[in-house]
């Protein structure tokens, strides 16, 4: 779980870079991933995600309440 948002799931894939002539070489896309420190005012503490910056735009509209309660659902420890 090395490159992997925990909001979004966003991963690296893997594409191609096209040369002008056409040559085709292989490359990764990688999500912007960022580790970020949340206080949750219910547990009284600090919780440290790494989130990818849509997922930062994603805690900001819900809420970081709501957002560590769905991932709790999936069944990941935060």
């Amino acid at each position: 779980m090395a490159n992997r948002c925990q909001v979004t799931g966003r991963v690296p894939r893997s594409g191609k870079n096209v040369t002008f002539s056409h040559k085709r070489n292989n490359r990764w896309f990688k999500p912007n991933i960022q580790t970020k420190k949340y206080w949750l005012a219910s547990e009284n503490r600090w919780v440290k995600l790494k989130v990818s910056t849509r997922g930062n735009k994603i805690i900001d509209k819900r809420g970081i309440e709501s957002v560590i309660n769905e991932i709790r659902q999936r069944g990941e420890k935060v």
